[in-house]
Protein backbone atom coordinates (compact mmCIF):
# COMPACT_ATOMS: atom_id res chain seq x y z
CA UNK A 1 0.00 0.00 0.00
CA UNK A 2 2.30 2.49 -1.16
CA UNK A 3 1.27 6.20 -1.41
CA UNK A 4 2.04 8.43 -4.81
CA UNK A 5 4.65 11.30 -3.64
CA UNK A 6 1.85 13.54 -4.54
CA UNK A 7 -0.38 12.46 -1.82
CA UNK A 8 2.99 12.33 0.84
CA UNK A 9 3.45 15.61 0.25
CA UNK A 10 -0.08 17.07 -0.04
CA UNK A 11 -0.72 15.05 3.70
CA UNK A 12 2.76 16.31 4.89
CA UNK A 13 1.66 20.25 3.87
CA UNK A 14 -1.70 19.77 5.33
CA UNK A 15 -0.43 18.51 8.57
CA UNK A 16 2.11 21.50 8.79
CA UNK A 17 -0.11 24.27 7.63
CA UNK A 18 -3.02 22.88 10.44
CA UNK A 19 -2.06 23.91 14.10
CA UNK A 20 -2.47 20.72 16.78
CA UNK A 21 -5.67 21.66 18.84
CA UNK A 22 -4.82 21.37 22.40
CA UNK A 23 -8.01 19.25 24.10
CA UNK A 24 -8.43 18.74 27.42
CA UNK A 25 -6.93 19.78 30.10
CA UNK A 26 -4.35 21.52 27.94
CA UNK A 27 -7.23 24.07 27.29
CA UNK A 28 -7.46 24.80 30.74
CA UNK A 29 -5.61 28.15 32.48
CA UNK A 30 -3.01 26.90 34.54
CA UNK A 31 -4.96 28.28 37.96
CA UNK A 32 -8.24 26.42 36.64
CA UNK A 33 -6.03 23.54 36.26
CA UNK A 34 -4.34 23.71 39.25
CA UNK A 35 -7.75 23.98 41.40
CA UNK A 36 -8.95 20.54 39.36
CA UNK A 37 -5.81 18.74 40.39
CA UNK A 38 -5.68 19.86 43.76
CA UNK A 39 -9.75 18.72 44.59
CA UNK A 40 -8.24 15.38 43.17
CA UNK A 41 -5.54 15.17 45.48
CA UNK A 42 -7.47 16.36 48.21
CA UNK A 43 -10.44 13.19 47.46
CA UNK A 44 -7.77 10.79 46.85
CA UNK A 45 -6.00 11.05 50.24
CA UNK A 46 -9.97 11.21 51.97
CA UNK A 47 -10.69 7.72 50.39
CA UNK A 48 -7.27 6.02 51.33
CA UNK A 49 -6.21 5.61 47.89
CA UNK A 50 -3.33 7.94 47.90
CA UNK A 51 0.27 7.48 49.43
CA UNK A 52 2.58 9.57 50.58
CA UNK A 53 6.40 8.58 50.84
CA UNK A 54 8.23 9.55 54.02
CA UNK A 55 11.90 9.11 53.97
CA UNK A 56 11.73 5.63 55.31
CA UNK A 57 9.39 3.96 52.96
CA UNK A 58 11.82 5.68 50.09
CA UNK A 59 14.79 4.46 51.29
CA UNK A 60 13.16 0.98 51.44
CA UNK A 61 11.75 1.33 48.21
CA UNK A 62 15.09 2.52 46.81
CA UNK A 63 16.95 -0.66 48.29
CA UNK A 64 14.21 -3.19 46.87
CA UNK A 65 14.99 -1.60 43.58
CA UNK A 66 18.85 -1.36 43.81
CA UNK A 67 18.52 -4.82 45.38
CA UNK A 68 16.58 -6.30 42.01
CA UNK A 69 18.99 -4.62 39.72
CA UNK A 70 22.11 -5.65 41.17
CA UNK A 71 20.74 -9.49 41.38
CA UNK A 72 21.08 -9.42 37.62
CA UNK A 73 25.54 -10.05 37.34
CA UNK A 74 26.04 -9.48 33.71
CA UNK A 75 23.79 -5.86 33.44
CA UNK A 76 25.93 -4.79 36.42
CA UNK A 77 29.04 -5.86 34.52
CA UNK A 78 27.88 -4.09 31.37
CA UNK A 79 27.08 -0.97 33.11
CA UNK A 80 30.79 -0.93 34.82
CA UNK A 81 32.44 -1.78 31.80
CA UNK A 82 30.72 1.66 30.10
CA UNK A 83 31.68 3.26 33.44
CA UNK A 84 35.07 2.46 32.82
CA UNK A 85 34.97 2.86 28.95
CA UNK A 86 33.61 6.84 29.99
CA UNK A 87 36.55 7.77 31.93
CA UNK A 88 38.10 11.11 30.56
CA UNK A 89 40.59 10.53 27.71
CA UNK A 90 39.57 6.73 26.41
CA UNK A 91 37.86 8.10 23.30
CA UNK A 92 41.14 10.41 22.62
CA UNK A 93 43.19 6.79 23.20
CA UNK A 94 40.75 4.86 21.35
CA UNK A 95 41.42 7.22 18.48
CA UNK A 96 45.12 7.01 18.34
CA UNK A 97 44.54 3.11 18.89
CA UNK A 98 42.74 3.19 15.50
CA UNK A 99 45.29 5.42 13.77
CA UNK A 100 47.91 3.74 14.19
CA UNK A 101 46.70 0.42 13.03
CA UNK A 102 45.34 2.46 10.21
CA UNK A 103 48.85 3.64 9.14
CA UNK A 104 51.91 1.19 8.41
CA UNK A 105 54.63 1.65 9.99
CA UNK A 106 57.81 2.87 8.63
CA UNK A 107 60.58 0.26 7.98
CA UNK A 108 63.87 1.70 8.64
Amino acid sequence: MEESTAQTATTTETAAARPKLRRGFATMDPDTLRAVCSQGGKTAHAHGRAHRFNPETASNAGKKGGASVAADRTYMATIGQRGGKAKKGYRERQAARRQAEVEPTPSV
